[in-house]
């Protein structure tokens, strides 16, 4: 390459990382995207954290008041699926980290890539604007703090998570006269002792809670109003993550993939109509739990199919039974809550954002979302493929499709979704990890092809 050239180059090169970045969140997707950015030579990037701690939903008690982070709270994953590929866990970890741990690690990871000094805490997102036309002038952001400040960005990403604003049922919400107590405000057993209890919800939390307060309370009754598959956490003394992992390749086919999971958690759970759940009849987002299963086998909790309705403090089932309850946990799930972003940009329609591989909203460059999914392995790892996608586009080195072929992709995914779940506003974002990230994949070289 001549002189003039690899000038040519080199100019280009640091006018792409002189890039001004914002990272709104600092939890595991936003220090994850920030440590890929920097390393790849990007020195403006800022991330903004609401409270004072790093960590995000794994803080326990986190004073920024958006982490649903209980006492008793493990990760489903084992620690050798969960780990980031380039820091692992203190070697005194447990299999199943909790929150302590995760909350430990990811304040690790942050210091072992010097990302703390490019946090600024206590620094609540009000607004992010654009300040450019799409289409004819470069990405251009504006981020506004709660203190009136506001400051030019030319990438914002967008790492908030998607479990903070509680999804309600007005059935359970309103017609309930006794306690009633969104999942999200759980925090620990002590405070339902002795209490009779209802906890709506099959997902992770449901199971944890309702396996958390059934040993002090005179009566636990757990609401499954769908199919479910409960993995076990561990097979022959093995991590059930360490063993499922081998079969999470893309060349196994993905009814192969599912039906073996399921053959491996009849070995060690049994049949899940046998416990008293419906049958799984659609995919569904499956949940993990270590004992759940044998409180049901001790009579600790007996699970229904439904409520019919509600009079009072009395629940009345499906089955035709009715308990009066002194505590009505709902583990009912969340609602996606954007509040500093504008509808026009992106609009949230049916509990879903239409977003381009779960990363772009089609329309606005320079905008880009992380961690806006549910799916059924670690978070982190999946993380870090968003990030590399991400990295790839900021530094130039791939092109996006236009406009209407994104939203193309978008609508035959959903339509894909909307063929294979159930219809729930949990699965609007539920993504299966091993075709999701052979989609970041094959779209990354296309943008790559692009490019060139």
């Amino acid at each position: 390459m001549a002189v003039a050239e690899q000038d040519r180059v080199a100019g280009s090169q640091r006018t792409v990382t002189a890039k001004r970045i914002a990272i709104i969140g600092a939890g595991a997707a936003g220090i994850c995207c920030a440590k890929y950015l920097t390393e790849a030579g990007f020195d403006n990037v800022t991330l903004f954290e609401i409270g004072t701690k790093i960590g995000g939903m794994w803080c326990y008690r986190n004073d920024n008041n958006r982490s649903s982070a209980y006492r008793t709270l493990h990760i489903n994953t084992s620690r050798n699926v969960t780990r980031f590929s380039d820091l692992d866990f203190a070697p005194d970890v447990q299999d199943f980290p909790d929150h302590r741990d995760m909350h430990n690690y990811l304040e690790s990871y942050a210091d072992h890539f010097d990302l703390r000094r490019r946090i600024r805490f206590n620094a609540t997102v009000t607004d992010i604007r654009p300040a450019f036309q799409p289409g004819r002038d470069a990405p251009q952001w504006t981020v506004e703090t709660a203190d009136g400040e506001t400051a030019e960005f030319d990438t914002v990403i967008v790492a908030t998570g998607h479990l903070t604003e509680p999804l309600h049922i007005p059935q359970f919400r309103d017609d309930f006269k006794g306690e009633y107590v969104h999942s999200h405000y759980y925090r620990e057993p002590e405070d339902f002792v002795g209490k009779r209890i209802c906890v709506v919800g099959v997902g992770n939390s449901g199971c944890d809670i309702v396996s958390d307060i059934c040993v002090t309370s005179p009566r636990t009754v757990l609401v499954a109003r769908s199919g479910v598959l409960i993995l076990p956490k561990l097979l022959c003394g093995i991590p059930f993550t360490d063993i499922t992992r081998k079969i999470q390749r893309p060349w196994i086919p993905g009814f192969l993939r599912r039906k073996l999971t399921r053959w491996l958690t009849f070995l060690v759970h049994g049949r899940m109509t046998d416990l008293g759940f419906r049958p799984l009849t659609e995919r569904a987002h499956v949940t993990s739990n270590a004992t759940v299963v044998n409180h049901i086998a001790y009579s600790r909790i007996e699970v229904k199919q439904g409520i019919e309705k509600i009079e009072g403090r009395t629940i009345h089932f499906v089955d035709g039974t009715a308990e009066e309850f002194d505590t009505l946990i709902a583990a009912t799930g969340y609602l996606i809550d954007l509040p500093f972003l504008s509808p026009e940009v992106v609009p949230i329609r049916d509990n879903a954002v239409d977003l381009y591989q779960r990363i772009v909203p089609p329309g606005w460059p320079g905008l880009y979302f992380m961690g806006m999914f549910n799916t059924d392995t670690a978070l982190n790892m999946v993380f870090e493929h968003q990030a590399r996608w991400i990295r790839e586009i900021e530094l130039g080195n791939a092109v996006l499709p236009n406009e209407a072929e994104m939203r193309a992709a978008i609508a035959d995914h959903k339509d894909w979704v909307q063929r294979h779940y159930r219809d729930s506003p949990r699965h609007t974002i539920e993504e299966e990890h091993v075709p999701y990230l052979g989609s970041l994949k094959r779209t990354l070289r296309e943008a790559q092809r692009r490019r060139r």
